[in-house]
C-alpha cells in the first residue's frame, strides 16, 4: 500500500493532457522542419504541410527511380548488387 499514488485532480488531469498535446504537436513541427531541410524544393518555402509532404514524396519517388535505374545501368555493365542492396 506504501507504493499508492495520490488521485489526480480533473484540473491536474486537464494540464497533463494539454502537456501531452503540447509535446505531441510540437514533435510535428520539427518533423515537418526537418524535412524542409533535407527535401530539394522546400527550402525558404512556407510551411504548408500538405506542400512538405507532397513534396517529399514526389523527392522520396524521384530517388527510388534514379536508384533502380543505376541497379539496371550497374546490371548491364555485367555488375552484380547484392541481394540486401536489391
Amino acid at each position: 500500500m506504501a507504493s499508492e499514488r495520490p488521485r489526480l485532480s480533473e484540473q491536474e488531469k486537464k494540464n497533463n493532457h494539454i502537456a501531452s498535446e503540447q509535446k505531441r504537436r510540437m514533435a510535428i513541427r520539427e518533423g515537418f522542419d526537418r524535412l524542409t531541410e533535407i527535401v530539394p524544393g522546400l527550402e525558404g518555402q512556407g510551411r504548408s504541410e500538405s506542400i512538405v509532404l507532397k513534396k517529399s514524396v514526389d523527392h522520396m519517388r524521384d530517388v527510388l527511380n534514379e536508384r533502380q535505374q543505376l541497379i539496371q545501368r550497374i546490371q548491364a555493365l555485367g555488375g552484380e548488387i547484392p541481394a540486401e542492396l536489391r
